[in-house]
């Protein structure tokens, strides 16, 4: 497994190569929804902070939902 260093903390990646591609594109798609979309401002800010968190936990391939619910899209002892 791999470790991610974030603030100092370590965590083991949770997130497998093909859930981070969702959550990237997910994350894309949903700040040109949030920038372009006519959307009220609460609504706006929603959608912003959900691609924020899809576009983070993507890329740092860790997610602590996944963490608490014990799930891992990893894989088991691959690397990288």
């Amino acid at each position: 497994m791999t470790e991610t260093l974030l603030g100092g903390a370590a965590m083991q990646c949770n997130v497998g190569r093909i859930d981070q591609a969702i959550r990237i594109i997910i994350g894309v798609v949903l700040l040109l929804v949030g920038f372009l979309a006519p959307l009220g401002f609460i609504w706006q800010v929603v959608v912003l902070i959900l691609a924020a968190i899809a576009l983070i936990t993507g890329i740092v391939r860790f997610c602590p939902l996944w963490a608490v619910l014990g799930i891992n899209t990893c894989g088991q002892g691959k690397s990288g």
